[in-house]
């Protein structure tokens, strides 16, 4: 049997159930939305089903959307399934208010420093990991450099106005 997204997001959506949420398909990468409280089971399902043996975490990464309110953040999973040459994208939203998803250092080695990455860039919390901190910023810094949380330029800057361009 060759594994396909309509047949990988059936056996999702039946082990999942009220738990997910959506699911999109863009250049033939099927994406999939959950609730975050099911992400490692959702990852021991497609890592231990004979049919998918989705056995290679190719990366763990966040991004911060601040106008979504009550879910600014996502973590974001890359999973690859080597037997069917088969990958998947899972997505779990976080307010920013508890940024804490459980670790899935305990499936996938490779989560170790995958997840200390995204904590150090967007301080999202990976509970039950065994050595959550700083990979490549200073220890020391009291902010998260991913975060869209400052103006992309300086606000006091004037040689950018309309003014100086005759509009």
């Amino acid at each position: 049997m060759t594994l396909t997204s309509d047949i990988l997001l059936s056996k999702v959506k039946d082990f999942l159930g009220p738990d997910f949420i959506s699911s999109t398909e863009s250049f033939g990468m099927l994406s999939i939305n959950i609730s975050a409280n099911r992400n490692i089971d959702l990852l021991e399902f497609l890592h231990q089903d004979p049919a998918i043996q989705m056995t290679f975490l190719t990366d763990i990464t966040a991004a911060h959307y601040p106008d979504r309110k009550g879910e600014e953040f996502e973590v974001i999973y890359h999973a690859h399934s080597f037997v069917n040459n088969f990958r998947l994208r899972i997505k779990c939203r976080l307010p920013l208010e508890n940024l804490e998803i459980k670790s899935a250092t305990s499936l996938y080695s490779a989560a170790n420093w995958l997840e200390r990455e995204a904590f150090d860039f967007f301080g999202v919390i990976f509970t039950g990991h065994p050595n959550l901190k700083r990979i490549l910023n200073v220890d020391e810094m009291d902010y998260f450099p991913m975060r869209k949380e400052y103006p992309l330029e300086d606000q006091t800057r004037t040689d950018k106005e309309d003014d100086y361009f005759g509009r």
